[in-house]
């Protein structure tokens, strides 16, 4: 299966995993995907991840899901898309959106690779906003 929007097709199966309440999910890997996995892994939202090769030779991303020990909800509330195909979002480093006033992460795809909107306003590059997620 081929899909034009990657990212969108990464988020929605989290999306899916966790409204079915499922520990574990499999996204075909991309370099992208696996930069984006280990940061929402070192903020974490995740709770494992690892690299799989497969006999097509795309590789695998299997990624176990964090739930709350005490009430079982998904750690992750919400993953919004906000730059698509369709319509591309850029910002520069001051314009860089604020998640949840800081409770929240924005991911960024800037010349210097994919980064959260803090390290970007540190650094003081800008780029393509790819999602939200609290």
């Amino acid at each position: 299966m081929i899909t034009t929007d990657p990212i969108a097709d990464y988020l929605t199966r989290i999306r899916n995993a966790q409204m079915a309440s499922h520990r574990i999910v499999e996204i075909p890997a991309s370099n992208m995907k696996k930069k984006i996995t280990e940061i929402l892994y070192n903020y974490g939202y995740l709770l494992k991840y690892k690299f799989e090769e497969t006999e097509n030779n795309q590789g695998a991303i299997k990624i176990a899901l964090k739930y709350d020990p005490i009430s079982r909800l998904p750690v992750i509330h919400e993953l919004l898309r906000i730059s698509k195909p369709g319509r591309r979002v850029y910002k520069t480093s001051d314009q860089l959106p604020r998640v949840k006033n800081g409770l929240g992460i924005s991911l960024v795809s800037t010349s210097q690779g994919i980064m959260t909107d803090k390290e970007a306003r540190k650094k003081n590059l800008g780029g393509e906003v790819l999602f939200n997620i609290y």
